[in-house]
C-alpha cells in the first residue's frame, strides 16, 4: 500500500497503530509532552487521539519523504470526508515522537 517501505521504525509503528485504531500502541510512541499541529495550529494530541483513531485512516499512500518522516496520501475521516493529507513526524534520539504535524495537501 505504501510506495516504498517505511524505514523509520517509529513512523512505521505510528502509521500501523493509526491505521488499526490502536490507541494504546499509538500513544506509547509519543513523548509525554509531545506537540501536535494541525495545518500549523496547535491542537490537543490527546483529543486528536481520542477522536481520530478508529474513525480516520489513510485509504492510500502517495509518497514517503526520503528521510521517512513524512507520509502523504488520500485520507478518510468519518466527520470531514475524503481529502489528501500529510503526517510529518519529528522523532527524538530516544525513538519517541516529540512533534507531529498534520494537514491537508493542496
Amino acid at each position: 500500500m505504501l510506495p516504498h517501505p517505511l524505514e523509520n521504525p517509529t513512523v512505521k509503528a505510528a502509521i500501523e497503530a493509526f491505521q488499526n485504531g490502536d490507541h494504546k500502541a499509538w500513544s506509547a510512541l509519543f513523548e509525554h509532552d509531545a506537540e501536535l499541529f494541525d495545518d500549523g495550529s496547535p491542537r490537543s494530541l490527546e483529543k486528536f487521539t481520542r477522536d481520530a483513531l478508529g474513525h480516520e485512516r489513510f485509504t492510500s499512500f502517495d509518497r514517503v519523504s526520503p528521510d521517512g518522516l513524512e507520509v502523504v496520501g488520500k485520507f478518510h475521516s468519518e466527520q470531514w470526508g475524503d481529502f489528501k493529507t500529510y503526517f510529518r513526524f519529528q522523532v527524538g534520539p530516544d525513538g519517541k515522537i516529540h512533534r507531529l504535524d498534520i494537514g491537508q495537501v493542496d
